[in-house]
């Protein structure tokens, strides 16, 4: 479900950010999320949530809140990178390179949670890599240099960094006993998209206000509400997958980014993308990768 929302929020975030300023679309991105979750902080902190609730969030000091700040610190360069990289690509070619991102989780992973794939686990990332490739190579025949295009750099250094947020989320809600943190995910998420708001708040109004009439202009499409509204359901399902017992961050990771699937449908059907026939058997290959990390986490 995570993944199919994720799918979602890249097909809205790329129409929000058609022929828009990014960094306004980012802020309210940001505020949005913020408004989303401040209810359940206030009414958790007023007793109104019980502690037992899916929606309850943890109070905390700063020896919790420090960690938060810099997951959002992390998260929010990944999102500048991708958005501005977005803005500038073909959806079709976004999601392969994002797609990548549980490639360099499952590397992490290894190393540093020790977790161990079966075969059929092994077979099902295998395929899922060949073909993030395959998707990645059809994008030569768009005219796009991989090399020399800094927007693919923008791209991949949005995945880099999504995939130290990946594993930064395992330590963080992982239980202390198993060498994480054991914070609550409520918590987490509500906050760090509070702090991102403050972070992008400061961005707005010292680098893209002062020039807003020398670049491209903001102006309000209602997909920019979806984006939050899509991110924040798709995030919550993440973070409570996550933080069930024995939930591996490189199995996560991989099916969470199936959300390519979605959002290569709304490339053909939405934006009317390219070389859509070869791309649609890379498709394939993720989707059998996907059942073959199934079977395999049964």
């Amino acid at each position: 479900m995570s993944a199919a929302l994720l799918g979602c929020y890249d097909s809205f975030k790329k129409e929000a950010l058609s022929g828009n300023a990014v960094i306004p679309v980012l802020f309210l991105n940001t505020v949005f999320s913020s408004l989303i979750f401040l209810p359940f902080i206030i009414m958790s902190h007023e007793g109104l949530l019980p502690g037992d609730s899916l929606l309850h969030v943890a109070s905390g000091g700063w020896a919790e809140h420090k960690y938060i700040l810099l997951k959002a610190v992390i998260v929010l360069s990944s999102w500048v990178l991708g958005y501005f990289g977005m803005k500038h690509l073909p959806l079709t070619i976004v999601g392969p390179i994002n797609a990548t991102r549980p490639v360099m989780v499952l590397v992490g992973a290894l190393l540093v949670f020790g977790e161990r794939l079966n075969v059929w686990q092994w077979v099902g990332v295998t395929l899922a890599v060949v073909s993030f490739l395959m998707l990645s190579h059809s994008g030569k025949k768009e005219g796009i240099n991989f090399r020399r295009d800094h927007w693919i750099w923008m791209i991949v250094g949005a995945a880099a960094l999504g995939a130290v947020s990946g594993l930064y989320d395992k330590y963080l809600m992982a239980p202390v006993g198993d060498g994480g943190l054991g914070l609550d995910r409520m918590m987490v998420q509500s906050w760090y998209n509070i702090y991102q708001s403050g972070m992008m708040l400061a961005m707005l109004l010292l680098l893209w206000w002062p020039q807003r009439k020398h670049s491209t202009p903001f102006h309000w499409h209602w997909t920019i509400l979806g984006v939050s509204i899509f991110l924040s359901v798709a995030d919550f399902m993440y973070f409570y997958s996550l933080s069930l017992p024995d939930a591996m961050i490189s199995i996560v990771s991989m099916i969470r980014r199936g959300s390519v699937v979605v959002s290569f449908l709304f490339g053909a059907l939405f934006f009317h993308e390219k070389n859509l026939k070869a791309k649609a058997v890379d498709l394939a290959l993720v989707l059998l990768g996907m059942v073959f990390l199934y079977i395999g986490s049964r």
